[in-house]
């Protein structure tokens, strides 16, 4: 399957709805570790926090990886899933100077009965079940309101 024919199915289906939580995941193209570069994290990491200030999404965790992002967020009015998360890639290569983003996204919405410190637990553990590091608190690009 092309990337193309992936990317639109991706969006097939997909229903943004504001203040719904929700696990975003976006890729590097070719899964290139561009994200071991820890300025580059820290850029995108910039980019996740300017969504906030600008109210186009609360975010709740966030795990940058080597070639990918998970982010669990809850969407802001007046904004779409598509829309930020367009937001997040574009600013983000432009701010690392190239483009580095696949297309598409992949995106899950919470439902209220799954539980969310979980949630957040489990999108900030990636590191570990990577095999990155062997506690979370020892990789650098992660944040949560709850752990």
């Amino acid at each position: 399957m092309n990337s193309q024919a992936h990317a639109h199915r991706l969006r097939s289906g997909r229903h943004s709805q504001s203040g719904q939580i929700y696990i975003l995941t976006t890729v590097t193209q070719n899964r290139v570790p561009v994200f071991d570069d820890f300025p580059n994290a820290r850029t995108l990491i910039g980019v996740l926090r300017d969504q906030q200030r600008l109210e186009h999404a609360k975010t709740l965790a966030f795990v940058v990886m080597p070639d990918h992002l998970h982010w669990l967020m809850q969407l802001g009015p007046q904004v779409t899933l598509s829309v930020c998360m367009r937001n997040v890639k574009t600013l983000s290569a432009l701010r690392i100077g190239r483009s580095i983003w696949q297309n598409g996204f992949h995106d899950h919405a919470i439902r209220q009965e799954e539980d969310l410190p979980s949630v957040a637990r489990y999108v900030v553990s990636n590191p570990v079940r990577a095999g990155l590091v062997v506690k979370t608190g020892q990789y650098p690009h992660w944040d949560a309101i709850w752990v």
